[in-house]
């Protein structure tokens, strides 16, 4: 079977090619068709997929939502199919799948760098760097990096955390490839790490994260919708976009926010993961749609 006949393959069949021909991976990112990272708009819809190697499984009430990889390939796949949605980010087992499923051919593609601080460990702001590196990601013909970055005054674990994503910053600048800064102030409360989503904290930790790495030729964050956001984004030049976060309540509200965002200046687009590829009704195609509307069809 040749590597075009492959392409379109199901989640069922993945296990039996990384068992008999492991070298296909690398042969079909090698030949991946690849476009530019935005087009003539110059905004972007991306869909997440890098929480499960964090340990982060739940949406809304159900714990292990995300604990079946063939329905998250599913669902990935429905979101990939759709106009206006253009690429993935996500870590390189879920990166390989898709590769494998012919599902990442004109799509941007983007790697989960630190998934080390898993959700609920005595570790989890100490977030060290496990998944694609910078010369992986260049190697490959990936569009660009991501790393979480959390800044807890209060944890020595963040010095680590913010080294490795400095240096994560300059070499993914060597290879002229992106970089996607996501910064958070962050706290531990009865033992579980929490995100300070209000304006001041996020103006915080968005110039601590613009200041890392040797260059910022190449970078892009990725941020919370907050109150007062047109204040908040007055603190970068960075080409920015907004994140989904953990879905609850009603998805219009969702909606909402990231209309009324995606018009300021440096707002460029969205990286959705949970909210779109989980929606209360199940029905991801429609989800999907709507975020791509909101960030195509916007008035820039």
């Amino acid at each position: 079977m040749t590597t075009s006949e492959r392409v379109g393959l199901g989640p069922a069949q993945i296990t039996d090619l990384r068992v008999t021909d492991p070298g296909l991976v690398a042969r079909m990112w090698a030949g991946r068709r690849r476009r530019p990272l935005v087009g003539q708009d110059g905004r972007m819809l991306v869909v997440a997929a890098d929480h499960p190697a964090r340990g982060a499984l739940g949406v809304r009430g159900d714990a292990m939502a995300m604990g079946s990889r063939s329905d998250l390939l599913e669902r990935l796949a429905t979101a990939l199919s759709r106009p206006g949605v253009d690429g993935v980010l996500g870590t390189p087992d879920v990166l390989d799948d898709l590769l494998l499923m012919g599902a990442l051919d004109d799509k941007v593609v983007i790697g989960s760098m630190n998934r080390g601080g898993l959700q609920g460990s005595v570790f989890e702001l100490d977030d060290r760097f496990t998944g694609y590196t910078a010369d992986e990601i260049a190697a490959r013909g990936l569009d660009g990096g991501k790393m979480l970055t959390r800044i807890a005054l209060d944890d020595p674990g963040t010095v680590a955390t913010l080294e490795a994503s400095a240096r994560a910053v300059t070499e993914l600048a060597r290879h002229e490839v992106m970089a996607m800064v996501e910064p958070f102030l962050s706290r531990r409360r009865d033992g579980k790490v929490e995100n300070l989503l209000d304006p001041d904290s996020t103006i915080r930790s968005i110039h601590v994260a613009s200041g890392l790495g040797a260059s910022s030729a190449y970078t892009w964050l990725k941020l919370p919708v907050v109150d007062d956001l047109e204040r908040v984004m007055d603190a970068t030049t960075m080409p920015t976009l907004l994140l989904g976060g953990d879905p609850k309540g009603d998805p219009q509200d969702s909606y909402d926010a990231w209309g009324r965002s995606l018009g300021l200046p440096s707002v460029r687009g969205l990286v959705v993961g949970r909210a779109l590829l989980y929606p209360p009704d199940g029905d991801v195609g429609a989800a999907v749609d709507i975020a791509a509307g909101l960030v195509h069809g916007g008035a820039r």
